[in-house]
Protein backbone atom coordinates (compact mmCIF):
# COMPACT_ATOMS: atom_id res chain seq x y z
CA UNK A 1 0.00 0.00 0.00
CA UNK A 2 0.50 3.68 -0.25
CA UNK A 3 0.92 5.26 2.90
CA UNK A 4 1.51 8.93 4.59
CA UNK A 5 1.58 9.18 8.16
CA UNK A 6 1.22 12.65 9.56
CA UNK A 7 3.28 13.63 12.64
CA UNK A 8 2.26 17.21 14.86
CA UNK A 9 1.53 16.25 17.97
CA UNK A 10 4.68 17.81 19.02
CA UNK A 11 6.75 20.86 18.54
CA UNK A 12 8.31 18.56 16.13
CA UNK A 13 6.40 18.33 12.87
CA UNK A 14 7.57 14.86 10.85
CA UNK A 15 5.79 12.62 8.04
CA UNK A 16 6.92 9.26 6.72
CA UNK A 17 5.70 7.81 3.31
CA UNK A 18 5.28 3.93 2.08
CA UNK A 19 5.15 2.89 -1.09
CA UNK A 20 3.76 -0.39 -2.50
CA UNK A 21 7.06 -1.30 -4.05
CA UNK A 22 8.80 -1.34 -0.36
CA UNK A 23 9.57 2.44 -0.45
CA UNK A 24 9.94 4.33 2.92
CA UNK A 25 10.90 7.87 3.97
CA UNK A 26 10.61 9.61 6.66
CA UNK A 27 11.92 12.88 8.05
CA UNK A 28 11.30 15.73 10.40
CA UNK A 29 10.53 18.85 8.26
CA UNK A 30 10.24 21.15 11.40
CA UNK A 31 11.97 21.44 15.22
CA UNK A 32 9.65 24.55 15.92
CA UNK A 33 6.31 24.58 15.94
CA UNK A 34 5.66 25.81 12.39
CA UNK A 35 4.23 22.95 10.98
CA UNK A 36 0.87 25.23 9.26
CA UNK A 37 3.71 26.41 7.17
CA UNK A 38 5.87 23.10 6.07
CA UNK A 39 3.78 20.51 6.35
CA UNK A 40 1.91 20.73 2.86
CA UNK A 41 5.03 21.48 1.16
CA UNK A 42 6.74 18.67 2.73
CA UNK A 43 4.23 16.60 1.86
CA UNK A 44 4.70 17.64 -1.43
CA UNK A 45 7.90 16.75 -1.47
CA UNK A 46 7.81 13.43 -0.46
CA UNK A 47 5.12 12.28 -3.04
CA UNK A 48 7.32 14.05 -5.75
CA UNK A 49 10.38 12.01 -5.03
CA UNK A 50 8.64 8.60 -4.93
CA UNK A 51 6.56 9.77 -8.24
CA UNK A 52 3.75 9.52 -6.60
CA UNK A 53 0.28 11.71 -6.88
CA UNK A 54 -2.11 12.72 -3.91
CA UNK A 55 -4.64 10.28 -5.51
CA UNK A 56 -2.41 7.12 -5.49
CA UNK A 57 -2.54 7.13 -1.55
CA UNK A 58 -4.44 4.15 0.06
CA UNK A 59 -3.90 5.15 3.20
CA UNK A 60 -3.04 8.07 5.33
CA UNK A 61 -2.48 7.76 8.92
CA UNK A 62 -2.11 11.02 11.13
CA UNK A 63 -1.21 10.87 15.34
CA UNK A 64 -4.39 12.37 16.79
CA UNK A 65 -2.47 12.88 20.64
CA UNK A 66 -2.04 13.51 23.32
CA UNK A 67 0.28 16.98 22.32
CA UNK A 68 0.01 20.58 21.97
CA UNK A 69 -3.53 21.62 20.71
CA UNK A 70 -2.44 23.72 17.58
CA UNK A 71 0.02 21.12 16.06
CA UNK A 72 -2.38 18.33 16.32
CA UNK A 73 -5.48 20.44 14.91
CA UNK A 74 -2.94 21.26 11.91
CA UNK A 75 -1.98 17.67 11.55
CA UNK A 76 -5.72 16.28 11.45
CA UNK A 77 -7.10 19.02 9.39
CA UNK A 78 -4.60 18.30 6.64
CA UNK A 79 -4.94 14.75 7.26
CA UNK A 80 -8.99 14.75 6.54
CA UNK A 81 -8.65 16.92 3.89
CA UNK A 82 -6.13 14.35 1.62
CA UNK A 83 -9.10 11.82 2.93
CA UNK A 84 -11.79 13.54 1.43
CA UNK A 85 -9.95 14.85 -1.45
CA UNK A 86 -8.31 11.73 -2.44
CA UNK A 87 -10.85 8.68 -1.18
CA UNK A 88 -7.67 6.90 0.93
CA UNK A 89 -9.13 5.51 4.18
CA UNK A 90 -7.82 7.41 7.63
CA UNK A 91 -5.83 5.50 9.99
CA UNK A 92 -5.72 7.24 13.44
CA UNK A 93 -2.95 6.58 16.18
CA UNK A 94 -1.32 8.63 19.03
CA UNK A 95 1.60 9.66 20.24
CA UNK A 96 1.84 7.74 22.74
CA UNK A 97 1.69 4.29 21.48
CA UNK A 98 3.95 5.89 18.77
CA UNK A 99 6.61 6.11 21.20
CA UNK A 100 6.29 2.41 22.50
CA UNK A 101 6.38 1.40 19.12
CA UNK A 102 9.41 2.98 17.87
CA UNK A 103 10.87 2.22 21.35
CA UNK A 104 10.14 -1.45 20.85
CA UNK A 105 12.01 -1.22 17.43
CA UNK A 106 14.61 -0.34 19.10
CA UNK A 107 15.04 -3.59 20.86
CA UNK A 108 13.54 -1.71 24.72
CA UNK A 109 11.55 -4.50 26.54
CA UNK A 110 10.04 -4.42 29.66
CA UNK A 111 7.85 -1.46 31.10
CA UNK A 112 7.80 1.52 29.54
CA UNK A 113 6.66 5.15 30.64
CA UNK A 114 5.75 7.46 27.26
CA UNK A 115 5.92 10.81 28.20
CA UNK A 116 4.95 14.08 25.76
CA UNK A 117 5.65 16.99 26.51
CA UNK A 118 2.29 18.84 27.58
CA UNK A 119 3.72 22.69 28.62
CA UNK A 120 2.29 24.13 32.01
CA UNK A 121 4.67 22.12 33.69
CA UNK A 122 2.94 18.42 32.61
CA UNK A 123 3.37 15.47 30.68
CA UNK A 124 0.95 13.56 28.55
CA UNK A 125 2.28 10.25 29.93
CA UNK A 126 0.95 6.32 29.54
CA UNK A 127 2.73 3.45 30.81
CA UNK A 128 2.92 0.34 28.56
CA UNK A 129 4.12 -3.62 28.50
CA UNK A 130 6.75 -4.75 25.59
CA UNK A 131 7.88 -7.97 25.18
CA UNK A 132 8.84 -10.14 21.95
CA UNK A 133 5.48 -10.54 20.98
CA UNK A 134 4.58 -6.60 20.80
CA UNK A 135 3.36 -3.81 22.44
CA UNK A 136 0.84 -4.02 25.12
CA UNK A 137 -0.76 -0.66 26.96
CA UNK A 138 -0.94 -1.26 30.78
CA UNK A 139 -2.37 2.09 31.47
CA UNK A 140 -4.55 4.82 29.82
CA UNK A 141 -3.12 7.77 28.66
CA UNK A 142 -3.55 10.50 31.08
CA UNK A 143 -2.02 13.91 32.13
CA UNK A 144 0.06 14.40 35.28
CA UNK A 145 2.91 16.50 36.68
CA UNK A 146 6.91 15.10 35.64
CA UNK A 147 7.51 14.98 39.60
CA UNK A 148 4.50 13.26 40.13
CA UNK A 149 5.43 10.05 37.57
CA UNK A 150 8.64 10.12 39.23
CA UNK A 151 7.13 9.77 42.74
CA UNK A 152 5.27 6.72 41.38
CA UNK A 153 8.37 4.86 39.84
CA UNK A 154 11.00 5.71 42.30
CA UNK A 155 8.32 4.16 45.00
CA UNK A 156 7.77 1.58 43.16
CA UNK A 157 10.88 0.53 42.90
CA UNK A 158 10.03 -1.77 39.57
CA UNK A 159 12.53 -1.51 36.19
CA UNK A 160 11.07 1.19 34.21
CA UNK A 161 12.08 2.90 30.98
CA UNK A 162 11.27 6.70 30.11
CA UNK A 163 11.05 7.88 26.86
CA UNK A 164 9.54 10.89 24.51
CA UNK A 165 10.24 14.61 24.75
CA UNK A 166 7.99 15.27 27.68
CA UNK A 167 11.17 12.78 29.66
CA UNK A 168 13.72 14.72 27.61
CA UNK A 169 12.57 18.46 29.14
CA UNK A 170 12.52 16.97 32.70
CA UNK A 171 15.60 15.28 31.90
CA UNK A 172 17.09 15.70 35.30
CA UNK A 173 14.11 14.63 37.08
CA UNK A 174 13.54 10.96 35.55
CA UNK A 175 17.57 10.12 35.17
CA UNK A 176 17.33 10.86 38.70
CA UNK A 177 14.96 7.03 39.20
CA UNK A 178 17.04 4.65 40.69
CA UNK A 179 14.85 1.83 39.06
CA UNK A 180 14.76 3.55 35.63
CA UNK A 181 16.65 4.50 32.43
CA UNK A 182 15.76 6.70 30.06
CA UNK A 183 15.74 6.07 25.97
CA UNK A 184 16.55 9.14 24.53
CA UNK A 185 13.55 9.55 21.32
CA UNK A 186 12.33 12.69 21.00
CA UNK A 187 9.53 12.58 18.27
CA UNK A 188 6.62 9.56 18.22
CA UNK A 189 7.92 7.35 15.68
CA UNK A 190 6.67 7.63 11.97
CA UNK A 191 8.31 4.55 10.87
CA UNK A 192 6.04 3.32 13.40
CA UNK A 193 2.49 5.40 12.75
CA UNK A 194 3.40 3.31 8.55
CA UNK A 195 3.38 0.04 10.16
CA UNK A 196 0.21 0.67 12.00
CA UNK A 197 -1.05 2.26 8.94
CA UNK A 198 -0.94 -1.59 7.72
CA UNK A 199 -2.59 -3.41 10.10
CA UNK A 200 -4.84 -1.49 12.06
CA UNK A 201 -8.56 -0.84 10.89
CA UNK A 202 -9.59 2.51 9.19
CA UNK A 203 -11.95 5.25 11.08
CA UNK A 204 -14.65 7.84 9.29
CA UNK A 205 -13.85 9.73 12.14
CA UNK A 206 -10.81 10.70 13.68
CA UNK A 207 -11.60 12.32 17.32
CA UNK A 208 -8.40 14.29 18.67
CA UNK A 209 -7.45 13.12 22.16
CA UNK A 210 -6.56 16.54 24.09
CA UNK A 211 -6.96 15.36 27.25
CA UNK A 212 -7.35 18.77 28.43
CA UNK A 213 -8.66 22.09 27.48
CA UNK A 214 -6.01 24.25 24.85
CA UNK A 215 -3.68 26.62 26.87
CA UNK A 216 -5.66 29.89 25.30
CA UNK A 217 -8.60 28.76 27.33
CA UNK A 218 -6.89 27.98 30.58
CA UNK A 219 -5.33 31.28 30.01
CA UNK A 220 -8.29 32.85 29.85
CA UNK A 221 -10.11 30.75 32.80
CA UNK A 222 -6.99 32.30 34.87
CA UNK A 223 -7.55 35.67 33.91
CA UNK A 224 -10.77 35.38 34.79
CA UNK A 225 -11.21 34.09 38.37
CA UNK A 226 -11.98 36.85 41.29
Amino acid sequence: MNILAIETATAVCAIGLRTREGVELGWVVDEDRHHTEVLSAAIARALGETGLRARDLDRVVVDRGPGLFTGLRVGLATAIALSEGTGAPLVAVTSLELLAHGAYADGTRGTLVCGVDGRRGEVFVQSFRLEDDGVRPLTPATVATPRAVVIEWATNGAPVTFTGDGVQRYLRDFAAVPNGVVEHQLVPSVSAALGLGVTRETVTHVEPMYLREADAVANFSTRQRP
